[in-house]
Formats: C-alpha cells, sequence, structure tokens
C-alpha cells in the first residue's frame, strides 16, 4: 500500500450510499435543464457507472478497456470542473473548498498513474481500483452535497458557467476529441497494463 492509499484511508470518511443518493437527489432538485449543474451530475452518473463496469471485468483485456472508457470521462469531467467551477467557487468566496476540490483531484490522478503500472489480472488491480473509487465517490459526494450548492447560490454569471463547462467537457472527451485522437488504419491491443497508454487525468 502506497503512501497515498494510506493518506485516503486516513482522511476519506466512508458516506453510505443512502446518504450519498440524499446529496445527488438534493443537487438535482436545483439544477435546470441545460445548465451546467445538469451535465456535471450527468457526468457523475457516468463515472459512477464507469467504476462499475471495471469492478465486474473478468479479465485483464476487459479492465484495460473499462478503465479506458472510466478515464475518458473523468479527463473532460475533471478538466472542465478546474478550468471553470472550481475558480467559480473560489470567486464565490470558497477558497478553502476550491483548494481542497483541486487536491483531491490531483490526487486522484496520480493513483490512477498507479494503477496503469498494475497487472490487471490481479488482486492488486482490484484493491487500487477500489481505493480510487471510494476516494471518487466521497469527491463526488462533497461537489453534490455542498459545492454545487454553493456555486449554483453565489455566483452571479451562471450562463457563463453553463457555456463553458460543456465547451471544456466537449474539448477533452467529446467526439470530435474521440475522433481527433484516433490513429488511421492502427489497431492495437493490449495484454497488460504496462502496454497501454497513459492516461491523460
Amino acid at each position: 500500500m502506497s503512501i497515498i492509499d494510506k493518506v485516503l484511508g486516513a482522511v476519506t470518511p466512508p458516506e453510505s450510499e443512502e446518504i450519498r443518493a440524499e446529496a445527488t437527489a438534493k443537487a438535482r432538485s436545483v439544477a435546470e435543464p441545460g445548465d451546467w449543474l445538469s451535465a456535471a451530475l450527468d457526468h457523475h452518473d457516468q463515472i459512477r457507472a464507469g467504476f462499475d463496469a471495471c469492478r465486474q471485468a473478468q479479465d485483464g483485456l476487459s479492465r484495460i478497456e473499462a478503465m479506458r472508457r472510466l478515464s475518458r470521462v473523468l479527463v473532460g469531467h475533471s478538466l472542465a470542473e478546474e478550468v471553470v467551477l472550481y475558480p467559480a467557487l473560489a470567486k464565490a468566496h470558497e477558497k478553502s473548498h476550491a483548494t481542497l476540490a483541486y487536491t483531491e483531484q490531483t490526487t486522484a490522478k496520480m493513483q490512477m498513474a498507479e494503477l496503469e503500472r498494475i497487472p490487471p489480472e490481479g488482486e492488486a488491480w482490484a484493491d487500487k481500483l477500489e481505493h480510487i473509487r471510494g476516494a471518487v465517490l466521497h469527491h463526488i459526494f462533497e461537489e453534490e452535497g455542498f459545492w454545487f450548492l454553493e456555486i449554483k447560490d453565489k455566483y452571479e454569471d451562471q450562463a457563463f458557467l453553463d457555456r463553458r463547462f460543456v465547451e471544456e467537457y466537449e474539448r477533452y472527451a467529446g467526439e470530435r476529441s474521440a475522433d481527433d485522437a484516433k490513429v488511421p488504419g492502427e489497431t492495437r491491443t493490449f495484454d497488460r497494463a504496462d502496454d497501454a497508454p497513459a492516461s491523460a487525468i
């Protein structure tokens, strides 16, 4: 277990699924169709589903493929938050929360980088995935239960956030960005995590 794993285990409170669901429902209740909050909550649903897919994958190749799909959503979502939402959180007189948000996401990125170096067939991979999942779900709980509500309530230019959040997500995780990343005529498979390209998160 790495030092980062130990820190996560010490500082990440294990909220119950019920408490997390209540936070999601509360955030959904103040979201509006087409706004940044609805988009962010949709991303969170995809992230939760992505972790479930990783947990259910039975072999190394399936785990790598599931991790790639999860990483794509995490890339676009986390970068859009860091460029658009966390500065808004700081401007809404919540600088300490913004700083914590950046720190938690940086830690998650470091953990994902470690996961890529672990052979995906073994228990060590599954254990690392669970550490990351717990930290990310706690981060989502903080956003849905507190930070996003503060942005929604205190930041004046909501229309700016609506536009910019979607723009940044599409820049990194939209269909066009995925097509640009493809190499025509090239097909690759990966038998081990060490052979896979590094994720961007």
